[in-house]
């Protein structure tokens, strides 16, 4: 029992230094930064490119509101891939304004092979664009979006995320907890790396990359998460994603537990990709360029399901030593309680100083707030299940209405 004791001891310790530095970190997200200077002041071209699988009910939405930026519009077209469609998403987008390209290859449905199509096809023609943009169907995006990224190009930056909002944060908990959860990483994850520097991370959608990075190989990803893929290519290259607080885009979330369990199922698996596909990769550059960011970028790649193993050896560990007697009743219970009273607490705590500071109405979300720790309870439920059984399939988001940009403007109403 005593090994086992030392092993409990040493566990704890390695999830207390991460925590610690996690924690570190997310304070450089109060520091107030002088904004960056202008290396050039170019408007420069760029086009955006909206993967659609199935999307004629929401695509119109997001061409609306990209031909209602401020931003000059001979300097930037819009581009659909109408992937595998069986509706008329093609003929809607066309309609409103968009160049489509329409693809028919049922073997390779998902969003990083239709990228990489149209982009190969992009390179060879030699197209005249500084950077592109990279959205989601379902999206609507702020008027100041473009010449917000503008400014960021301008400013030296060559991979961008946007700050991605919630299109319908009230609807319900689950929809709530998505909007709880980014709104926190957006604050405690993007602006505090950004903001000492660190590299950020895509995610998934509102993002710009300058055109040259993709010309030598184009969108190619192999994971389901292929966002944080591209992200991990680039740490481990020594190029940093930068973050644009100003350049909003607003995404829509699933309303049914089903719909979201499968959702964050595949991200957990596509996850779990990376693990295996990178964190070689990253221990590597660490070594080679021993650069924080780097570091950085592995602790993120073990930290969700390596942590999450850790956390449960400590919970057989607990059991083991109860069942032997060598701890008493009182300090299982005690030993229990220590990790589940954080655990229940702190996602309520941490989403409300998100709120205050990324200064959303609180009132609207308090419902919300109470159900988050489920929510982030079922999470840990679909890293679990995902360590034994892992979904790969591909299922879009059943949209259940249609929002404009100027219905997101508006208060929120009640959850």
């Amino acid at each position: 029992m005593e090994y086992l004791h030392i092993l409990k001891q040493a566990l704890v310790y390695v999830l207390t230094a991460y925590w610690c530095y996690q924690m570190v970190i997310s304070l450089c997200a109060l520091i107030k930064l002088k904004d960056k200077p202008l290396l050039t002041n170019k408007n420069h071209k760029f086009m955006a490119i909206i993967p659609a699988h199935n999307e004629e009910m929401v695509v119109a939405n997001l061409i609306e509101s990209l031909k209602n930026q401020t931003y000059d519009k001979a300097l930037y077209d819009i581009y659909v891939i109408a992937d595998n469609c069986t509706d008329n998403t093609a003929e809607v987008a066309r309609k409103s304004g968009a160049i489509v390209y329409e693809r028919f290859d049922p073997a390779h449905k998902t969003k990083g092979h239709a990228l990489q199509w149209f982009l190969k096809q992009k390179i060879a023609e030699n197209a005249d664009y500084d950077a592109v943009f990279i959205f989601d169907a379902d999206n609507i995006v702020d008027k100041n979006f473009i010449i917000n990224m503008n400014k960021k190009l301008c400013q030296g930056e060559e991979v961008v995320q946007g700050y991605r909002d919630i299109k319908n944060p009230t609807d319900n908990w689950i929809t709530a907890g998505y909007a709880l959860f980014y709104w926190t990483m957006h604050r405690m994850y993007h602006l505090a790396r950004y903001n000492i520097g660190l590299s950020t991370l895509l995610n998934g959608t509102g993002f710009m990359v300058k055109f040259d990075i993709l010309k030598p190989n184009g969108w190619e990803t192999e994971t389901l998460t292929e966002d944080i893929e591209f992200s991990l290519k680039n740490i481990i290259q020594g190029r940093k994603v930068g973050w644009a607080t100003d350049a909003i885009v607003y995404d829509e979330q699933p309303t049914s537990f089903r719909q979201s369990w499968s959702q964050r199922s595949r991200w957990t698996v596509g996850h779990m990709q990376c693990i295996k596909r990178y964190t070689g990769e990253l221990l590597g550059a660490v070594k080679k360029h021993k650069t924080l960011m780097n570091f950085d970028g592995l602790l993120y790649i073990i930290g969700s399901t390596p942590m999450l193993v850790i956390s449960m050896v400590l919970i057989l560990i607990n059991a083991v030593m109860f069942l032997s007697q060598s701890m008493t009743y009182v300090e299982l219970v005690y030993n229990v309680m220590r990790y589940l009273i954080p655990t229940l607490l702190l996602p309520i705590g941490t989403s409300l100083v998100a709120l205050i500071l990324e200064k959303k109405p609180i009132k609207p979300m308090i419902k919300g707030m109470l159900c988050y720790p489920v929510f982030m309870g079922t999470w840990v439920l679909i890293n679990i299940k995902c360590l034994f059984k892992r979904e790969t399939t591909w299922q879009k988001i059943e949209h259940v209405r249609s929002i404009k940009i100027a219905e997101v403007k508006e208060a929120p109403e009640k959850i």
